[in-house]
């Protein structure tokens, strides 16, 4: 299952995301905010975050403006390794090396072609497994 969360800056790409979801038969959890009325961020990446540390969601999604407010408000979650990206390519790398388990987008920062193919990349990349991932992700989690 996949913890979605945004605020209302991020609120018309989650939508987006929903759908792609709903499209492709991934199962998930929307955690807000459910409007573009504004609101706080951090209510919202936190809840998708705690989701995905607890095990209740596998991965999480999370998104607002540009992304780094509510990043930083996941990573704050024990457990939870949140990669802001705005291209494939770092979407596919953290999912390879960084076994990021929660993905922040930017709405304003990706257009809706592009944050599918973040979304698609990260939902379709393993972690290598690569010892020295291992070690270095161990290391992340102190």
């Amino acid at each position: 299952m996949i913890a979605i969360g945004c605020d209302h800056g991020g609120f018309e790409l989650k939508e987006k995301v929903v759908a792609y979801l709903k499209e492709h038969n991934l199962e998930y959890k929307d955690f807000g905010c459910y409007s573009k009325d504004s609101c706080d961020y951090p209510i919202f990446g936190r809840a998708a975050a705690e989701a995905v540390a607890s095990g209740e969601c596998d991965r999480g999604i999370v998104i607002c403006t540009t992304g780094i407010g509510i990043s930083m408000v996941a990573n704050k979650v024990k457990g939870v390794r949140c990669a802001l990206c705005a291209d494939t390519h770092s979407a596919k790398m953290t999912r390879l090396h960084n076994d990021a388990n929660v993905l922040a987008m930017g709405a304003a920062i990706v257009g809706e072609g592009v944050a599918m193919s973040i979304l698609e990349t990260f939902l379709n990349t393993e972690f290598s497994g690569e010892e020295k991932h291992v070690r270095r992700i161990n290391l992340i989690e102190g």
